[in-house]
């Protein structure tokens, strides 16, 4: 769909002024211009004029849910549809602060309901397994050891695998402590365990790449920054030599890595600031996992459960 001149214009405003208040990642960045571009096209061709500032005053509620609808039909699930709403909110906000628009129409829409799915970890056993049989996935040994310490990453650690892979070789020897850079360019501090450290001294060993201090840690089979595919490829070989579900995936990791925190005992608080989430919120659905296993145990063993 395409967008008028003066509302893309203003966009990219708004967008220059999130990057540099808010300091937003480029993916976030990426994700507001195409949520606020296909709002703003889809304005444009229902509206059958250009949009100004005085034409986006004029969006009514049942202009809002027009394009909700639309893009319900164009089978946009209602988690997207309500990040893509909070987006275009958070653009209106603006043009309320900066030019004095009326916006209380598109800040009154309300985001559709959906049910927020609980994150699926692997059992302890199941990672551990998982990361030894990874090593068997290459002839090469450094390609193995490099895996190897990747996967301990995520789940030693709780790194998302976007942050793993984002480490350079300045940052080696890895220290006890790590300073990780997560969404939104928020820092966050976390603890590097021995195994990891250990793992990812044994693919440097390895390696035949020269590493210089600024590239990535880990590299590919042509020293290039190695694609997060390679390492979803390897889960998928060894979640189907286990025998485990399509969920057990190098994001999965993460969640065990919370999860299994939790079951040790770690409050929240702490885990929220080792995960990098913004929100407690967020984190408080680990909480929901531990109660649906214990309940799932408490069914199979109680003598009155079944």
């Amino acid at each position: 769909m395409s967008v008028s001149t003066g509302a893309h214009d203003l966009m990219e405003h708004w967008l220059s002024h999130v990057t540099a208040i808010r300091g937003q990642s480029d993916k976030t960045i990426d994700a507001y211009r195409r949520d606020v571009s296909g709002y703003l096209g889809f304005l444009t061709n229902y509206k059958g004029n250009s949009l100004g500032k005085s034409a986006l005053t004029a969006i009514t509620i049942i202009d809002m849910r027009a394009w909700m609808a639309h893009e319900r039909r164009r089978g946009i699930a209602a988690r997207s549809l309500a990040r893509s709403l909070s987006a275009v909110k958070s653009f209106y906000r603006w043009l309320s602060e900066t030019h004095g628009l009326e916006v209380t129409s598109v800040l009154a829409t309300r985001a559709p309901k959906f049910k927020v799915g609980l994150p699926h970890p692997v059992a302890s056993n199941d990672a551990k397994t998982m990361i030894k049989t990874a090593s068997f996935q290459s002839t090469e040994a450094w390609v193995s050891a490099r895996d190897t310490a990747v996967l301990t990453l995520l789940y030693g650690c709780g790194l998302r695998i976007s942050e793993a892979l984002d480490l350079t070789f300045r940052q080696t020897p890895l220290p006890e402590v790590l300073k990780i850079r997560g969404k939104g360019n928020k820092e966050r501090i976390v603890p590097v365990i021995p195994a990891a450290r250990a793992a990812v001294a044994e693919y440097l060993h390895l390696s035949p790449h020269i590493h210089e201090p600024d590239t990535p840690l880990f590299l590919g089979v042509r020293g290039k920054r190695l694609n997060p595919r390679q390492i979803q490829k390897v889960m998928e070989q060894v979640r189907l030599q286990l025998g485990l579900p399509s969920s057990a995936t190098p994001h999965a990791l993460r969640h065990s890595f919370a999860t299994h925190l939790l079951e040790a005992g770690g409050d929240l608080r702490t885990i929220q600031e080792l995960l990098g989430h913004a929100s407690l919120s967020t984190t408080q659905t680990y909480t929901a996992v531990d109660q649906a296993r214990l309940m799932e145990v408490y069914k199979k063993a109680h003598p009155k459960g079944s």
